[in-house]
């Protein structure tokens, strides 16, 4: 079973985190929440050039 986490702010260090998450970890931890001061449209974005 995955573990799961939340990442508060999707700045330098959060994407930097999600995408160490992603590529060491990739069946072990699920991110279920991330919080930022962005809007929605604009984290997508970001997500997606990650």
């Amino acid at each position: 079973m995955a573990k799961r986490v939340a990442i508060n702010g999707f700045g330098r260090i959060g994407r930097n985190f999600f995408r160490a998450l992603s590529e060491k970890y990739p069946n072990d931890i699920e991110v279920v929440s991330i919080n930022d001061l962005f809007e929605p449209k604009y984290l997508a974005y970001v997500l997606n050039m990650i």
